[in-house]
């Protein structure tokens, strides 16, 4: 695999519903890098896993070479059925492998447009980009994570109870944390952001306060 050179890379994992994914736009959209959800490629894989009766690993090797990034701000992937169905097919080595590869050229092989990469996850820090510039762990407390979540569902009119995400979201948090593969932990070297208490934009003030501190320090 090609890797570009002198390029800003970000590692970002967190649970579900943590706000990484805002910080990681916010990220992408101030240095210029290219932003990749790798949780969203899962859900089109779980999708695709609900949707068609014949799935095996030509079908996912295929939709994975033609996905553009753009493909994945599809708003049906946020539905919870495709989370536990995304969640189940992360368990497979195979399918993480096909799309690992994928990830990989995102994170170290960006268009040259862009400054570099911007990943967020749940084994990027870990598995994917453990030598990545800048690696975060972002979390928030449960209850504060289901309301967020209630409210986006409620945005989409989606008919769901704060209680049902709740329980949705623990769910998840156990089976991102157990799984076999690539189980969801913080790194020794990921700083940690809590949200719980932090506004979004004060969340990233305090992420680009770190990062101005050592792209200015590295040039």
């Amino acid at each position: 695999m090609r890797r570009r050179k002198n390029i800003i890379t970000v590692a970002i994992d967190s649970p579900a519903a943590a706000g990484a994914g805002t910080q990681a736009k916010y990220i992408s959209k101030e240095y210029n890098l290219l932003y990749l959800d790798t949780g969203k490629i899962y859900r089109m894989i779980g999708k695709l896993s609900l949707s068609k009766k014949k799935f095996n690993y030509r079908t996912v090797k295929k939709n994975i070479s033609n996905i553009k990034v753009k493909d994945l701000n599809d708003k049906s992937l946020l539905s919870d059925k495709i989370a536990i169905a995304a969640s189940s097919v992360a368990k497979d080595r195979k399918i993480r492998k096909i799309i690992k590869n994928f990830q990989l050229n995102c994170g170290y092989n960006p268009p040259k447009k862009y400054a570099g990469s911007v990943l967020d996850g749940r084994d990027i820090t870990s598995v994917l980009m453990q030598d990545a510039m800048f690696k975060f762990y972002i979390t928030a407390n449960i209850k504060i994570r289901a309301r967020r979540r209630f409210l986006e569902f409620k945005k989409l009119k989606k008919k769901i109870t704060y209680n049902e995400v709740l329980k949705s979201l623990k769910n998840r948090d156990y089976l991102d944390k157990n799984r076999g593969i690539s189980p969801l932990k913080k790194t020794k070297d990921s700083i940690l952001i809590n949200t719980s208490k932090l506004s979004k934009k004060a969340c990233f003030k305090k992420i680009k306060t770190i990062m101005d501190k050592k792209i200015n320090g590295s040039l």
